[in-house]
């Protein structure tokens, strides 16, 4: 499959903070979700994709091209969600369609007015005036009225509701019915991407633990849960990292099927996304 975006040993250093050697690959069609807890190197690693700061390594292409020398035209075809929407409080709906149709030449006036009407949101009232939520809606309507082709979404669902959540999923899945488009998406809301990531990929500590399939992180992965005892007799090299309860420990298991066959007996669950990322974040090995 052709990649939408590449992302390959990009780094970044900060006086507290390093991002190290990021490798990412989308490919046309797909979504992908990135996760990870606060501070892990999420805005960090969209940031470098969409050149809004200095990488000491790295080479990133988006639809084939270099981020850096064809930022120009890359920017006409990508769809935005940051944190900082950088649209002043004092405009409007409005007075956002009229910025935004001289800036992209793809500008959607139909489109965009029809998702204003669509969700309800006031076309006269001032984004101050807006609760968080509706701000957040607005944004993604703005990302999607010049028909891009590759959405970057940072925490897009934040702040809203779960019946707005769904719609706005909903919106993502009509998106990527174009095998040309495709999504990377970060989010906290682990259980979203679980409905509509293809792929997922883990940052901690600055580091990539993973970038896997969503099928193969739900279906091969558990969480076991087991008595001292019973964990002592468990391999170090049959699970990938364990936290130690009160009553109990909990253990992820990379490969279920393998680790039941060898450890019959032992209480075993599917594992989320959440439990995953929990575990590798806050686990010993």
């Amino acid at each position: 499959m052709e990649n939408i975006l590449s992302v390959k040993g990009l780094s970044k250093k900060y006086d507290n903070f390093e991002l190290n050697n990021i490798n990412i690959e989308l490919p046309k069609g797909m979504i992908m979700g990135l996760i990870g807890e606060n501070g892990a190197g999420k805005s960090t690693t969209i940031k470098a994709i969409l050149n809004l700061i200095h990488t000491e390594e790295g080479k990133i292409e988006i639809f084939g091209l270099d981020n850096k020398k064809e930022e120009r035209k890359i920017k006409e075809d990508l769809g935005v969600v940051l944190d900082d929407s950088f649209l002043s409080e004092y405009l409007n709906a409005t007075d956002i369609h009229k910025i935004m149709k001289n800036m992209y030449k793809n500008w959607d006036e139909k489109l965009y007015f029809s998702y204003l009407e669509n969700f309800k949101l006031p076309k006269n009232k001032r984004l101050k005036e807006y609760s968080s939520g509706m701000k957040m809606k607005l944004k993604i309507m703005v990302a999607l009225s010049h028909h891009p082709k590759l959405l970057i979404l940072d925490e897009p669902t934040s702040g809203l509701d779960p019946i707005a959540r769904n719609e706005i999923l909903d919106l993502l899945q009509e998106f990527i019915q174009d095998e040309n488009h495709g999504i990377l998406v970060s989010s906290h809301i682990t259980s979203d991407l679980e409905h509509i990531a293809d792929y997922i990929t883990f940052i901690h500590n600055g580091e990539k633990i993973f970038s896997k399939t969503r099928d193969e992180l739900l279906e091969n992965y558990a969480m076991v849960k087991c008595s001292e005892e019973e964990f002592k007799k468990i391999d170090k090299k049959d699970f990938v990292k364990y936290k130690k309860n009160r009553y109990e420990y909990e253990v992820l298991v990379e490969n279920r099927y393998q680790f039941k066959q060898k450890y019959q007996g032992l209480i075993m669950d599917k594992s989320s996304l959440e439990d995953i990322m929990l575990i590798y974040s806050k686990g010993e090995k």
